[in-house]
């Protein structure tokens, strides 16, 4: 695969085509004739391309053999001339006439090109397959690619670039262990800015100013989700982002972002009180962090999500507590609206083993009635055991 960039790709061309090759593999062992990629993710994985582009349709048709053929808004196909690890024959743009009409859709100028290319197969018999529970993916887009297709079959993908994903390559960790630098540094400044009185969105200020400054000559990146700052009685629900209220003395605030390098992301969570913390809340932070380190202990390769889940739920059983939802979940690039990879949940029920290469977002939140208590760690799993991405000290702050 040659490179017509002006841009520096993150990895070398040898790592793209063993990707893709893993994934044409994969293709084969499901008899699937095309893969339809919609993904923002999977399409960086597979070709470098990144671009803020994936709120109009836009895919890479992946064929069993062959190379791959990139589909975008005209304006955006130059995008990929200076991202993509694609020559210039492979990328096609549809016209701006298509962009939000009610009557035409992107996908039928898509589906045509493609299958006049030869890289969309339409033989009796055949499958084509596609990533249809994908963010950017439209039932729109997906009647217009149907409606193209007179023989073959269109299926699910059921996220097979995601799977292939699952196990990072040796530059693949190395990224990630630059993602957790800036993790680190971000979370440091965070902590520090979390004062009694200062609004809520003068931190965020300072947590994306430091995202986008990186760490140790390492350049940050923008993450799949904007920081996350529930604080007071909000604490008790997750996902919450912020407001421009002050922050007030007696009150926890749970604060959860990432450090992005190269799109790799490095999330982490703690937990700041202003005051004395409560008993509860400081028996529910030794309870989890007995609970992180018994599940820590089980993610090692050999052992399944389940395992892993299973040593935090009986460790903090132990305090009477206990957790309904996942504890983690892989993770590796992102864009928004999600960092997680959508494949190994840690949870009672998850069967995986777990490989050496594979990274997980361990994450621990308690959320409460009117409070909460949130900590994580990012971690890559290893032939030695986990290795934390990054590096903060974990249970309560309490700043006095």
């Amino acid at each position: 695969m040659t490179t017509n960039t002006l841009r520096p790709q993150p990895f070398p061309a040898q790592e793209y085509v063993a990707r893709l090759q893993a994934v044409q593999r994969r293709m084969a062992e499901r008899d699937l004739a095309s893969l339809v990629v919609v993904d923002p993710a999977n399409l960086y994985y597979l070709t470098g391309y990144n671009a803020w582009s994936f709120y109009t349709p836009q895919c890479l048709v992946v064929p069993v053999e062959g190379p791959p053929h990139l589909f975008a808004r005209a304006m955006d196909a130059q995008g990929a001339h200076h991202t993509a690890s694609l020559p210039r024959e492979q990328v096609h743009g549809y016209p701006e006439r298509l962009v939000h009409r009610p009557d035409v859709h992107p996908y039928d100028w898509i589906a045509a090109r493609a299958l006049e290319i030869g890289v969309l197969r339409d033989d009796p018999g055949s499958q084509v397959a596609a990533e249809i529970d994908a963010h950017y993916f439209s039932p729109r887009g997906f009647f217009a690619l149907h409606a193209r297709l007179r023989h073959a079959a269109l299926v699910d993908s059921h996220e097979l670039v995601n799977w292939v994903r699952l196990v990072k390559s040796p530059l693949e960790q190395e990224t990630l262990r630059a993602a957790g630098q800036v993790t680190e540094r971000v979370m440091r400044i965070a902590i520090e800015q979390i004062e009694v009185g200062r609004r809520q969105c003068d931190v965020v200020a300072e947590i994306q100013h430091a995202q986008a400054l990186g760490a140790h000559q390492i350049g940050g990146d923008y993450p799949a989700i904007v920081p996350m700052l529930p604080t007071g009685e909000t604490a008790g629900t997750p996902h919450l982002t912020w407001s421009d209220l002050p922050l007030v003395a007696g009150e926890a605030t749970t604060i959860e972002l990432a450090g992005v390098r190269h799109r790799y992301h490095a999330p982490l969570a703690r937990t700041v009180v202003l005051g004395r913390p409560p008993h509860r809340l400081s028996s529910c932070a030794d309870a989890v962090s007995d609970g992180m380190l018994a599940a820590l202990e089980q993610l090692r390769p050999g052992r399944t999500g389940r395992e892993v889940h299973q040593a935090f739920a009986s460790t903090i059983a132990r305090a009477g507590l206990s957790k309904e939802s996942r504890i983690g979940y892989s993770i590796g690039i992102g864009y928004p609206p999600d960092w997680g990879e959508r494949t190994v949940s840690l949870r009672a029920e998850e069967e995986t083993e777990l490989r050496a290469g594979m990274a997980f977002h361990v994450i621990l939140g308690m959320w409460m009635d009117g409070w909460g208590y949130e900590t994580s760690e990012s971690v890559l799993v290893t032939d030695d055991g986990p290795e934390l991405l990054a590096h903060v000290p974990r249970g309560l702050t309490i700043k006095e």
